[in-house]
């Protein structure tokens, strides 16, 4: 008799818990959902060829120098955040030693930079780049200030995916005669490819939505770039000037379809990448 009340309250906890995760995740998903449709239904009817031109003025709002701006602040800043955050992560987990006090207190730091607002970024973008290095208000200010807010995210997820890796792989690699560097290079890190670009997608994502650290490093001056030494705004920046203008909303409206797509291709490629890789 007591099994079986023990059974009963075991599956009545089982149930209540099934039943708050699935209203956690249709919440999620009807939020979700919601303002992707909000922000559809408002800002595809304002998309326009007037938004694409080539130079911004007040009249037409174009977005097309901030889109550049984007394309260039993503892959510049995961051109130096990635090899430093990845090479980082195959020291720790491959080279340093185990139980390494040193290993420890980077990954606390790693784990702590990671939920450091992005203001905090660039403020200090502001006074050690923009101000003391002479930068001014400039693209390679913000990329350098972006770079070092996400290499946190990409050193935590690369370190996880290696260290998924079975270590039945490395001990076979080691028995055919491989060395460590070759081992770590030809068997480990490739067989991480999936989770490594799972990070660098979240870096992506955080870099194109970034406007705070960005409007006191990069500047937001809407024309296409000379050079990185050139102030520049990104389409989140975009959007936020013209929204907090007040005067353009549909322009922004429009703007935040454009930001919203281009995220999504972006994370719709890599993921491809990463599954046929992950199939090799």
């Amino acid at each position: 008799m007591e099994t079986t009340l023990k059974k009963k309250k075991v599956y009545a906890g089982s149930l209540i818990l099934k039943i708050l995760v699935v209203a956690a995740a249709v919440f999620t998903i009807a939020m979700l959902g919601y303002l992707i449709v909000y922000i559809l239904v408002r800002g595809i009817p304002n998309l326009s060829p007037e938004l694409f031109s080539l130079h911004y003025t007040s009249d037409n709002c174009s977005m097309l120098p901030s889109i550049i701006n984007t394309l260039i602040m993503i892959g510049v800043a995961l051109l130096i955040a990635v090899p430093v955050g990845v090479f980082s992560a195959i020291y720790l987990t491959e080279y340093a030693k185990k139980g390494n006090k040193l290993v420890l207190v980077i990954r606390m730091m790693a784990e702590t930079l990671t939920g450091i607002p992005s203001i905090v970024y660039g403020l200090f973008g502001l006074l050690f780049f923009v101000t003391t290095c002479h930068m001014s208000y400039s693209l390679i200010a913000g990329i350098l200030t972006v770079a070092i807010m996400v290499l946190p995210t990409v050193l935590r997820t690369t370190e996880e995916a290696l260290l998924a890796v079975p270590v039945s792989y490395r001990e076979g690699s080691f028995g055919l005669g491989a060395g460590k560097l070759r081992t770590v290079f030809r068997i480990v890190l490739p067989s991480a490819i999936p989770g490594i670009l799972s990070g660098v997608i979240l870096a992506t994502g955080r870099i194109a939505g970034e406007t705070a650290a960005l409007i006191y490093t990069a500047g937001t001056v809407a024309e296409l770039p000379n050079s990185l030494l050139s102030s520049g705004r990104t389409l989140a920046v975009h959007m936020y000037v013209l929204s907090q203008e007040g005067l353009h909303t549909e322009q922004a409206f429009a703007t935040a379809v454009v930001l919203l797509v281009m995220v999504l291709v972006i994370n719709v490629l890599s993921a491809k990448i990463a599954g046929k890789m992950k199939r090799e």
